[in-house]
């Protein structure tokens, strides 16, 4: 019912005539209940998961197909009190610009009258030595930022990181995933991360599904922002069939030039076929951040003679870089062109619950500070949501009858 402040619970304990019923007139006060979060975390969390638990043995999940996707939660920290290396750097010039007009006003002040100069002088003088002693602040807080791990400092929130959301400027958030049943809309799993992009998330949810669902094969549907061929790779590795679309990182196709996508990979003979026709053979190994990576290109004099090499590359010859999994993705790719409701399945499914839940969360979002204490307040949440969606499903006495048996 959108109430989720511990004051806003503490008066509607003493007026509403539901609570009272459901509290059996308990009236806790506000810090109780505000402790009772805090110090429970870890079987709030526990309460959460049962419940998916009862939804499976109800044979809910007969599918096995989740939709995952992330979203970004308002934390209880605003972006004045957050601090990275540009806005540190911002914030600096910015006061360097107000001591540097300070100062060109105290010497213009010097060159005037007695009278004048005893008017303004001083005042101007306790200016600048105000704006040096909060330089000085400034510089000691920059060398904090450069030395946490992220590069970044939140004062009220320390957990909480400046993010993206999506062309509408950033906002000091906490990054949410969600796994969601593809058949009745049921958040199977879900996590709260600081981690500003899903790149690597997708393995850690897709895990979570899994083993809540205890099924030794899945399927979960995802957007480009989780394409990351380790993390693909992994998934498969343990049994999760994950549909991803690939990321177009390569600015070829921008500058009118050919992409790796115009050239054919012929696997039986381990090459590719360039858009002229020829051949473009496997010559080494190379390993590139960790990955190895197959190079595939023809000879220099095949290139240069070439009428396309000008939509090709500015160089003597095109070089193809495969990594030495990406037959996987390439399998992916092609199971993802075949399904083609893939992805319109995964959006219905999986960006609902979060508008749900940020509509009943209300413009503040999250009323809890640190990670912790955050995953607690979002496993109420989606303990509610699910709640009321089990609601919708069966009813309100065929769920009180299948959590007593």
């Amino acid at each position: 019912n959108r109430i989720q402040s511990s004051r806003r619970l503490e008066r509607e304990t003493q007026r509403n005539v539901e609570m009272m019923w459901l509290t059996g007139r308990l009236m806790p006060d506000f810090k109780t209940i505000a402790d009772f979060r805090k110090d429970n975390g870890k079987a709030i969390r526990q309460v959460c998961r049962e419940f998916i638990e009862l939804c499976r043995s109800l044979e809910l999940f007969t599918q096995a197909i989740v939709a995952i996707d992330g979203s970004k939660f308002k934390a209880v920290n605003s972006k004045d009190r957050n601090y990275t290396r540009a806005s540190m750097k911002r914030r600096i010039a910015r006061m360097e610009q107000h001591i540097e007009r300070y100062m060109s006003l105290l010497a213009e002040a010097d060159k005037e009258v007695p009278s004048a100069r005893d008017m303004t002088v001083p005042e101007l003088e306790e200016k600048i030595a105000l704006l040096k002693g909060r330089m000085q602040r400034l510089k000691k807080r920059e060398r904090e930022v450069l030395a946490h791990p992220d590069k970044q400092i939140s004062q009220t929130d320390p957990d909480s990181r400046l993010m993206k959301k999506g062309g509408m400027g950033s906002q000091v958030s906490y990054n949410i995933q969600t796994a969601v049943d593809t058949e009745h809309k049921l958040i199977v799993a879900h996590d709260v991360t600081n981690a500003a992009v899903d790149r690597n998330q997708l393995f850690p949810i897709a895990g979570l599904a899994q083993h809540t669902l205890q099924r030794e094969e899945i399927k979960a549907l995802a957007d480009r922002g989780y394409y990351k061929g380790e993390a693909i790779k992994d998934c498969y590795d343990a049994g999760i069939k994950v549909l991803v679309p690939k990321t177009l990182t390569s600015g070829n196709r921008a500058l009118g030039r050919f992409d790796k996508e115009d050239f054919h990979y012929e696997v039986e003979a381990d090459q590719y076929r360039c858009p002229a026709g020829e051949i473009l053979q496997r010559r080494f190994d190379t390993v590139e951040r960790g990955k190895t990576m197959q190079v595939y290109f023809s000879p220099v004099s095949v290139c240069r003679d070439c009428k396309l090499k000008p939509k090709c590359t500015t160089g003597g010859q095109r070089r193809i870089r495969r990594w030495e999994h990406e037959g996987l993705l390439d399998v992916m790719e092609r199971e993802l062109r075949n399904t083609a409701d893939a992805m319109p399945m995964r959006s219905r499914t999986v960006e609902h619950p979060f508008g749900t839940l940020k509509a009943w969360m209300g413009s503040t979002h999250f009323l809890m500070r640190r990670l912790k204490n955050v995953r607690t307040e979002m496993s109420l949440h989606v303990l509610a949501y699910n709640l009321r969606r089990m609601i919708s499903i069966m009813g309100v006495v065929p769920l009180i009858e299948a959590r007593r048996a």
